[in-house]
């Protein structure tokens, strides 16, 4: 497990803190021109829109073909994405268009490349090895997520894109050659037999076979763009109240160690109690933190309950993860992994909505009341299915 641990994590330590500073940077260097709080939703919800179109097709491609590749052309579009802006900018070719072209570019690659980590990782390790593998990469990201936020409170202020751009091309380039350098045991074949089209139409037949079972799991994927939704809705509230963007920069932080200390802490929780009492719960604790979050709206006060709100995130998702590696059989992994992001995109798009209306008519600070009461009630609908659940679902289970 360690000769193929450390290389692998390597690769998604770079890419996180190459991703994570880049798309922190992004928004808000677009939102320091005046009135620019709906350009920046509406950037967003393109971007959710077209990564929405496209996942069914790449969630194929992930069981047609091998998930390291994947893994590593991500890396390389996203560094030559990033080298591109930076000499726009050096030769003051830049625009607003062109930073929101490059936000569409990593927004969509990186949801390509979180699918087809975890279908690599079910297919790389042992059954025995998921929860701890679990672990170790929530620490990995989440210390990204540590290292963005506390560059970006020095980074953020001092820094113009070109830098920031520079950054992300070398970030991503070692991240694609620890990629490379990871050792692979590849079990799915690849299945060029059936047909592109085939497997498209198989896609809603693998996540029918089990209605209350896959409408468990996607409840519990709301915690994605309701993450997602926070992370647009928060800095345009903190510019609203002219603040700096160090404190942009102190919410990412507070959420990274939310979720760092569940990466230290899910192999014993996981031992402990059942993967869907942890999601259960998991959501109902995030939908009471962001009612308090409504009720308590300055800067202080939402950095606070964000520390909450990320170690329940991860919970919830890490919970979600391993039931699924037990469950879900490895050749299907990237479709079913599909289904389940063209839910949480035609969620994060719709809140997108949501902010561009509420940034439109300026009141942005009703956000937290309505998304909290939309977790609240899809909670309760949570514990009902999971109550309808048994131990073993009926699908397909791996030995």
């Amino acid at each position: 497990m360690k000769n193929k641990t450390f290389p692998y994590l390597s690769g998604r330590f770079f890419d996180g803190i190459s991703s994570g500073l880049f798309m922190m940077a992004l928004p808000w260097i677009m939102l320091k021109e005046p009135n620019m709080g709906t350009f920046v939703a509406l950037t967003a919800l393109v971007c959710t829109t077209l990564s929405f179109l496209c996942t069914p097709f790449f969630s194929i491609m992930t069981d047609r073909h091998s998930r390291k590749v994947i893994l590593i052309l991500v890396q390389i579009i996203q560094s030559i994405t990033a080298m591109l802006v930076g000499i726009a900018y050096w030769f003051d070719l830049g625009s607003q268009w062109l930073l929101a072209f490059s936000q569409l570019v990593f927004w969509v690659s990186s949801n390509i490349a979180w699918n087809a980590n975890n279908a690599f990782t079910q297919e790389n390790y042992a059954q025995h090895e998921y929860a701890k593998i679990s672990g170790y990469q929530e620490v990995v990201m989440q210390s990204t997520t540590l290292g963005a936020g506390a560059l970006g409170i020095i980074l953020l202020e001092m820094w113009g894109i070109v830098e920031f751009a520079a950054f992300a091309a070398v970030a991503s380039g070692i991240a694609a050659f620890s990629y490379v350098i990871t050792p692979y045991h590849r079990q799915v074949r690849p299945s060029f037999k059936t047909s592109f089209i085939k497997q498209l139409k198989e896609s809603k037949d693998i996540c029918t076979q089990n209605p209350t079972f896959y409408g468990f799991l996607l409840i519990s994927c709301l915690s994605y763009p309701i993450l997602t939704f926070l992370g647009k809705l928060v800095p345009i509230w903190f510019a609203e109240l002219h603040i700096s963007g160090n404190w942009v920069a102190w919410y990412n932080i507070a959420f990274g160690l939310g979720s760092l200390m569940t990466g230290l802490l899910v192999s014993r929780i996981l031992a402990l109690v059942s993967h869907r009492y942890i999601m259960q719960y998991s959501m109902i604790i995030l939908a009471l933190t962001l009612l308090a979050m409504s009720g308590m709206m300055q800067p202080l006060y939402i950095i606070v309950l964000i520390l909450f709100f990320g170690f329940f995130n991860a919970l919830n998702r890490i919970a979600r993860t391993n039931w699924m590696h037990h469950t879900i059989p490895m050749s299907q992994r990237g479709r079913v992994d599909g289904g389940l992001a063209m839910f949480a995109t035609l969620v994060q798009s719709l809140s997108y909505v949501l902010i561009a209306l509420l940034a439109h008519v300026n009141a942005i600070e009703y956000g937290f009341l309505i998304v909290g009461l939309v977790v609240l009630f899809a909670s309760c609908w949570m514990m009902v299915l999971g109550n309808k659940i048994e131990t073993k679902p009926e699908f397909a289970i791996e030995r």
